[in-house]
């Protein structure tokens, strides 16, 4: 049987107790101890109950949480506290029923009205903790998005990254305090400098404009997007991979023997949900795979420096599982007998060694192989003519 709710979430706006509705006002009426962020605190002004700071870093505000247990306990959010807010993180440590939220416009819908943009078309990001390279896979010419910041001088470091990527000519309208009394909104130019000292809370809308490069949405991106020291599974080959692997959403992969982690890369960056751990015996590379993953947007991407299969028998099991490097009797052994059914996996072999292996892997486990031959266009003389490549043999089995 569920608890009775004894944690309640309420969204606040920057007006503080003037724009909480009626059932927001009431919970805090019977609260006997409210926690907020000190800035939130002090948006209600003096309350008749115990008040609680809500320490940083945010997780060590849980166990306090959870010791008041049995009282009548009201936790204060900015906005939608479902919409990157605390929301989700507080109902992980709550059973079903202990808690309500009590929900406020969030921030993404008042800019998005404010600025008269669909929210639905427009990418919204909560980046008080995250990296601004976030945003790489959504920047292209014409498009527009609604970003949190974690702070006023985030703002400075947005423009200089939009700049980098060669979107300096991007209007920002920067949102202060939304909503309440010391609301102020700016707009200007990513690359005209920012015009003043911003301050907390901020949010901005960004109309993106420049002459930087959209990343391409299908599989097979082009290799000048991965560092590289040419061990990379290289672009024809790698949308070819791509599809065999099949990605769908919250699924995760593992990507053995990484090399530059363009095929974990290219598998997060399919859906949000997804996720990959690559495995790297070098530790150049494996620095060199986390460098490329942050730089395109998919820092969720976890790198093992290790040696497989030593170093997958502590991973969370995968529904697909890339071998690119390292293939041997062993690990397809260990695959074979560790994996779950219906395991999706795909090998790649280059060398005559690894056709071998992958040959007798079909005849024992079934699969599809597929050769792939290619050739490129280069200068013969005054002419040109076809360059063939290594041929690559690819082996993708269900276990």
């Amino acid at each position: 049987m569920s608890e009775a709710p004894w944690v309640t979430i309420i969204g606040l706006g920057e007006d503080g107790l003037n724009g909480l509705p009626p059932a927001s006002q009431s919970a805090l009426s019977a609260a006997e101890i409210v926690m907020g962020p000190p800035r939130h605190l002090a948006l209600l002004g003096s309350l008749p109950c115990q008040t609680i700071e809500w320490p940083v870093p945010f997780a060590d505000g849980i166990d306090m949480l959870l010791g008041l247990r049995g009282r009548q306990v009201v936790v204060l959010a900015s906005g939608d506290p479902f919409w990157f807010g605390a929301g989700a993180t507080l109902a992980r440590h709550l059973a079903d029923g202990e808690w309500i939220s009590l929900p406020a416009p969030s921030t993404f819908s008042q800019v998005a009205n404010r600025m008269g943009w669909s929210l639905e078309k427009t990418p919204c990001f909560g980046l008080h903790a995250a990296p601004l390279t976030r945003l790489r896979p959504s920047l292209a010419q014409g498009a527009k998005m609604i970003v949190l910041l974690r702070d006023g001088p985030a703002v400075e470091a947005l423009c200089s990254y939009l700049a980098h990527e060669t979107f300096g000519a991007a209007t920002l309208t920067v949102f202060e305090a939304l909503g309440g009394p010391r609301e102020c909104v700016t707009t200007f130019k990513a690359d005209a400098g920012v015009p003043k000292p911003f301050t907390h809370p901020v949010c901005v809308a960004v109309d993106i404009a420049g002459e930087g490069q959209a990343m391409p949405l299908a599989s097979g991106r082009a290799d000048e997007w991965f560092e590289s020291d040419g061990q990379m599974t290289k672009r024809p080959v790698r949308a070819m991979t791509l599809s065999a692997l099949a990605p769908r959403p919250f699924e995760h992969l593992w990507d053995i023997g990484g090399g530059s982690g363009s095929i974990a890369i290219e598998w997060l960056l399919s859906h949000i949900s997804l996720r990959a751990t690559c495995v790297e015996p070098r530790a150049d590379r494996a620095a060199r795979i986390k460098s490329n993953a942050e730089r395109l947007g998919v820092d969720r991407l976890k790198t093992i420096t290790g040696h497989a299969p030593e170093a997958l028998k502590n991973l969370q099991d995968p529904q697909a599982v890339f071998i690119g490097g390292g293939l041997s009797h062993e690990l397809l052994d260990w695959l074979q007998s560790n994996l779950s059914s219906g395991t999706r996996l795909v090998a790649n072999a280059v060398t005559l060694e690894s056709e071998a292996l992958v040959l007798g892997a079909q005849t024992r486990l079934g699969g599809e192989l597929l050769r792939l031959d290619l050739s490129r266009s280069e200068p013969l003389g005054p002419r040109r003519g076809w360059k063939a490549s290594y041929p690559i043999v690819q082996w993708s089995v269900t276990l």
